[in-house]
């Protein structure tokens, strides 16, 4: 199987099903010098674990990571990190009524007639859990963008015909982890909440989409034509489980608009530096970013786990029956969808910076061919205190 690989110079590399023992990533391109533990991973995790709220699956899982290589007293190496995170409540009893027969508008039927068999229980890897490791490795390029001065965050805009009014950036931050919806605007974020529940009840789901903000972006990031910003990052955040479109800048309203509407001119910025009048562009011409705030949605349909009653078609008996799916699922993707989007941002730019020189790839202190730092390990053979015990 191929496909678990994402990133060019930052790679990361996934394994691991929804009800296998355990899920995993490799992330290699980090450099050396940065400070990390499993409390910086942690965090974010947190934020996607299932059983947050009454509107999310009840699923039990801690999602407690394990760093197993790539760190040395807190310090990266510059070698690859590995993460394991365990599965610690999966039941895959509830998934044997599917095993021939295919759960409607899931990836089960389209698994089995790829590769012959696959791994049923809870939709083995086609399940959202494994962005689990997306949001893991998110979680280290975050703290690398952090110390270049990049920032990213999201929040859900739109929950069924329920919209959002548009937020500020000191609002986004503010707001949007405030209530269990991950709306930056209250008011909106209680109608959708109310909204949430009345599906829930009647055992269904619905959709929604979610707002991304990526700030302090340097100009002049990404390669036409195929490694354009946008065709990266539109690949990054369609493969987010049950993504159906993704837009920035405009987005689909730019068909709305004439060329001399959507058209900015140009001007001077407080440096003396050409910079354009708005940015109904999303931070990208070209392909390239300028150095403007890059924005965007993205749109997930409603989770196709429901309870109620479907029809499926059982390819061992050659039967058509009722199928009903008993388990526990989110009655809707977005809230838990905003730490997943925001780790792909991350691991985008990231990468882009890495590739456009922006980050020295081997290093964080800009230091190319010094040795005695401050983030070395040190010989305890040379600790004057280790000395004197020695010869006691």
């Amino acid at each position: 199987m191929n496909g678990n690989r994402f990133g060019r110079l930052f790679q990361v590399t996934t394994y691991g099903e929804s009800h296998g023992k355990g899920m995993g990533v490799t992330v290699s391109g980090v450099p050396a010098g940065l400070e990390l533990d499993a409390e910086d991973i942690q965090y974010e995790l947190d934020r996607r674990k299932p059983g947050q709220s009454m509107i999310t699956t009840s699923r039990g899982e801690p999602d407690e990571v394990t760093i197993q290589s790539g760190i040395q007293d807190g310090y990266t190496t510059g070698t690859p990190i590995g993460l394991t995170i365990q599965n610690k409540d999966a039941r895959s009893g509830k998934y044997e009524p599917f095993i021939t027969a295919p759960r409607p508008s899931h990836g089960d039927f389209t698994y089995s007639a790829k590769f012959g068999t696959r791994n049923w229980g809870g939709g083995g890897r086609s399940s959202a859990r494994e962005t689990v490791n997306w949001v893991a490795a998110g979680a280290i390029a975050k703290k690398v963008l952090r110390e270049h001065g990049v920032r990213v965050k999201a929040h859900v805009n739109q929950i069924d015909d329920i919209e959002a009014d548009a937020v500020s950036w000191d609002e986004l931050l503010e707001n949007t982890e405030e209530n269990d919806v991950r709306c930056a605007d209250p008011e909106a974020a209680e109608a959708m909440q109310e909204r949430i529940e009345e599906y829930q009840e009647a055992g269904d789901s619905i959709g929604g989409s979610i707002y991304f903000e990526i700030r302090g972006v340097p100009r002049g990031l990404g390669a036409p034509r195929f490694d354009s910003v946008e065709s990266r990052l539109g690949q990054a955040l369609m493969s987010v489980p049950a993504s159906t479109a993704f837009e920035f800048g405009l987005g689909r309203d730019a068909r709305e608009y004439s060329g001399s509407e959507r058209n900015e001119d140009w001007t001077f910025d407080e440096n003396g530096d050409p910079t354009p009048v708005g940015n109904d562009h999303g931070g990208l011409q070209g392909g390239i970013t300028t150095g403007q705030p890059i924005y965007g949605e993205l749109t997930l349909h409603a989770p196709t786990s429901i309870p109620s009653e479907q029809t499926t078609v059982d390819w061992e008996t050659g039967e058509e029956k009722t199928a009903q799916v008993i388990g526990r699922h989110d009655p809707v993707l977005p809230p838990r969808g905003v730490p997943v989007v925001e780790a792909m941002c991350r691991l985008t730019v990231l990468d882009f910076m890495l590739l456009g020189g922006r980050i020295n790839p081997d290093r964080m202190d800009g230091q190319p061919g010094e040795y005695d730092t401050d983030y070395h390990p040190t010989s305890p053979e040379n600790d004057p205190e280790d000395a004197e015990t020695k010869v006691e």
